[in-house]
């Protein structure tokens, strides 16, 4: 039952101590599909918490390996970095997996090694049942995946309330909707890639730090 009152971002304090010890907890930001080094040193400058790298994905943001691991250098020593994949490869995702990333997040249901230090973020849909196995670190309600497609916030609002995961918000968030988002659904954190963007893969410095500050606001 308190895990119904308490927002999603405050969860995984919340097992171990009082949320009024605590105080609020700013939301995490993740700004995904980056596509250049530049662009990540942009999202590190502007205060994001992780960036976002596609990969084995036809998306226009895919890199390839050797590209997400100058992206990777590229930002600050406490970036988040975020691998994201819809690959059914396991070659490709050993391939992932050596560009050690601090997070995964993937939509086909892989098994992770179980000595694994990579957090694993699972993709979450209309229609799938939520994750029961062990290596789930999170869930992501993304049915977007870059295209700009609106969040269901009923959607949203139903796995929050079945899961003692921390859940990320996804789709169609832009600098004036992500205050709203934040304030009625309370997510562990929001993810956005299309909606920080000049054109697919290249972001928008002022987007980016607009994004990040509508998102505080309501922390």
């Amino acid at each position: 039952m308190i895990c119904k009152r308490v927002p999603n971002r405050l969860k995984y304090y919340g097992r171990r101590k009082s949320t009024k010890k605590i105080g609020g907890i700013r939301i995490r930001i993740k700004i995904c599909g980056i596509t250049r080094p530049e662009d990540a040193r942009t999202v590190d400058q502007a205060g994001a918490d992780a960036i976002g790298v596609v990969l084995f994905s036809d998306s226009p943001r895919s890199v390839e390996p050797e590209q997400a691991a100058e992206i990777f250098r590229a930002a600050g020593p406490y970036m988040g970095r975020v691998c994201v994949s819809h690959t059914s490869s396991r070659s490709e995702l050993e391939e992932i997996l050596q560009l050690c990333p601090t997070a995964i997040q993937i939509s086909n249901p892989h098994p992770m090694p179980s000595d694994r230090t990579v957090q694993v973020i699972r993709v979450i849909e209309p229609g799938m049942d939520l994750p029961t196995s062990v290596d789930t670190d999170a869930l992501i309600v993304d049915t977007s995946q870059g295209k700009g497609k609106p969040y269901d916030p009923g959607f949203a609002r139903s796995v929050m309330n079945k899961t003692t995961l921390p859940v990320i918000l996804a789709g169609g968030l832009r600098t004036d909707n992500v205050a709203e988002a934040v304030r009625t659904l309370h997510p562990y954190a929001v993810d956005v890639a299309s909606g920080v963007e000049i054109s697919p893969g290249i972001k928008d410095p002022q987007k980016i730090r607009s994004f990040i500050q509508n998102a505080r606001l309501q922390s």
